[in-house]
């Protein structure tokens, strides 16, 4: 009997890459709730080659709702819930911290309350590297290292992990919590660092990367990142091969959680130039200064990938190699940019 998967946000640009391998790699059901918002588009599935309406059921809701009797009915039995949806645009976040805070602790709360209900084999929650800060002097971040979030789309994501937390703790419900860094591929939206660097070497326009002066030079922070169907395979992987932790009276154990991590940190200026390299433009470059232009901005994350390496898990294709053709992809679809 095939298992049946909710994932909330599945419309988004993860999320419509988990569905597209969750189809090529498993016989399971998906049924993907989306509010549709400005991060939503129904193209990002109906385009796939491989898109099956007899497996993949969508359905609008705005999660800042609970779900109702009549739509849980709807969905019937799940055995696996992923919980994708969230804002996520550090920008926007900063811009209107109360709305955007206020989204991603609301469907929080009715996701749980919903898995609370039904009563699911595993809930994942996706969470951010960001959660943990920034990477001071090396460092790398292990899965249950203290959460110090610097700007408010990491808050509530820290957020989410906290309220999670006490429903598996209060309620049994069977939380799994994954940290990612960041994802890229096909289909992201433009206000992304990698789409819109994109677009600005393809018009011929200014990328602005933002810096610090150290001995005279300009600076820039990195990032590790990792195509969006590799994250889709960690999850796939933890699902199969992981029992969700149940609360028992130790107070010291914790839910499980893993660190879903990419195999290269890359600067942000070294990105920028690799793009034009693959393009065949020579990005043109302005360095901006930090702390001023950008508020709440961590220089480096990292991440320990280790304890899921330690189970099996590796990464199917590497950053190189992804980069390279979702770049190529880009270039021979404007229209997504």
């Amino acid at each position: 009997m095939p298992k049946k998967i909710l994932l909330t946000g599945g419309l988004g640009f993860i999320g419509s890459h988990t569905v597209e391998y969750y189809l090529q790699t498993t016989d399971w059901h998906i049924i993907v709730i989306d509010s549709l918002s400005y991060a939503g588009r129904v193209e990002r599935l109906t385009c796939l080659p491989n898109y099956d309406p007899d497996r993949v059921n969508i359905i609008w809701h705005d999660l800042r709702a609970p779900l109702h009797d009549t739509l849980i009915k709807k969905i019937g039995d799940v055995d696996y819930i992923v919980n994708m949806a969230s804002d996520s645009h550090v920008d926007r976040s900063i811009a209107e911290p109360v709305n955007f805070i206020n989204n991603n602790v609301a469907l929080m709360l009715n996701m749980l309350e919903y898995a609370r209900e039904i009563k699911p084999q595993a809930f994942i929650q996706v969470s951010t590297d960001e959660v943990y800060g920034a990477s001071e002097k090396g460092a790398i971040h292990k899965e249950n290292d203290p959460l110090r979030p610097s700007n408010p789309y990491a808050a509530s994501k820290a957020a989410q992990e906290m309220i999670a937390f006490s429903y598996w703790r209060t309620f049994a419900v069977p939380l799994i919590i994954t940290n990612t860094m960041n994802n890229f591929g096909e289909r992201q939206d433009v206000e992304k660092f990698i789409p819109m660097t994109v677009r600005k070497i393809l018009s011929d326009s200014v990328n602005t990367v933002h810096a610090i002066q150290h001995g005279g030079n300009w600076v820039s922070g990195s990032r590790v990142w990792m195509h969006a169907k590799n994250h889709a395979d960690a999850i796939k992987f933890i699902l199969e091969k992981t029992t969700p932790a149940r609360y028992v009276s130790d107070t010291t154990l914790l839910p499980d959680k893993y660190n879903i991590a990419g195999d290269k940190q890359i600067s942000n200026e070294d990105i920028v130039r690799m793009i034009g390299k693959i393009i065949g433009k020579e990005a043109k470059i302005e360095f901006a200064d930090l702390p001023p232009t950008r508020p709440g901005h961590d220089f480096h994350y990292n991440i320990d990938g280790s304890k899921l390496k330690n189970l099996g898990w590796e990464m199917p294709v590497s950053t190189e190699e992804t980069f390279e053709r979702t770049i190529h992809w880009m270039v021979q679809n404007p229209n997504w940019l």
